[in-house]
Parts: C-alpha cells; structure tokens; sequence
C-alpha cells in the first residue's frame, strides 16, 4: 500500500510560481511512476507531468516548459514546479503512483492518489 499526501497549492496571480509536493509512504518509492494530474471544476481529470522511478519525464503540451517534475528517492518526494502560471492551469491538483515500468496518462492506470491540493491562478 502507497499513502500520498500533497501540499504547496496556494492562490497565485498569472506569471507567479508555486511549487506543489508530495511525500510517500509505505512501499520501496523509487519502483513507482509517480505523476501529477489536475481537475478543473466541470472537467475531466487530466495528465499533468509524470517521472518514472529512473528520472524519465513527461508533459502535456501546454505545461511544457513551464512546468518541471523531479523526485526525491531519498525522501519519498515528488515535486512539481510550476511557473509563468495562468488563469488555465487553475485546478485541483493530484499525485498519483503506480508499480510501472512506463508512464500513463489516464487516471484509471494509476492506483495511488493523494487527497489533492488546490491551485488557482488569478488574472
């Protein structure tokens, strides 16, 4: 069993920066695909950024370098740094874990989720 607890979202104007975290337990962390999500009010969850347990990482087009996912293995953490924020990328926001050896970018290929953490982009 992996427990996931998020933190770091926060109110922020366009152009800011936040830095979301989010600390694991319970099994060996560096096995995992740890991923980011993100849930708009009416909106379907949506893929955000993923790093395998090697280093390996993915984007959705319109976080592209803006956006940088790392981790930690030595403290169970993943991290996703986000700047030049837009009214756009306002979500909840997910992380997510999964014994793969590949990303998904579906929710339903991933079996460990956070509680969430609430982001929002003023303009």
């Amino acid at each position: 069993q992996v427990q996931l607890v998020e933190s770091g979202g926060g109110l922020v104007q366009a152009g800011g920066s936040l830095r979301l975290s989010c600390a694991a337990s319970g099994r060996i962390f560096s096995n995992y695909v740890m991923a980011w999500f993100r849930q708009a009010p009416g909106k379907e969850r949506e893929f955000v950024a993923a790093i395998t347990g090697s280093g390996i990482t993915y984007y959705r087009d319109s976080v592209k370098g803006r956006f940088t996912i790392s981790r930690d293995n030595a403290k169970n953490t993943v991290y996703l740094q986000m700047n030049s924020l837009k009214p756009e990328d306002t979500a909840v926001y997910y992380c997510a874990a999964d014994f793969r050896a590949v990303p998904g970018r579906r929710p339903n290929e991933y079996r460990y989720w956070g509680q969430g953490t609430q982001v929002t982009v003023s303009s």
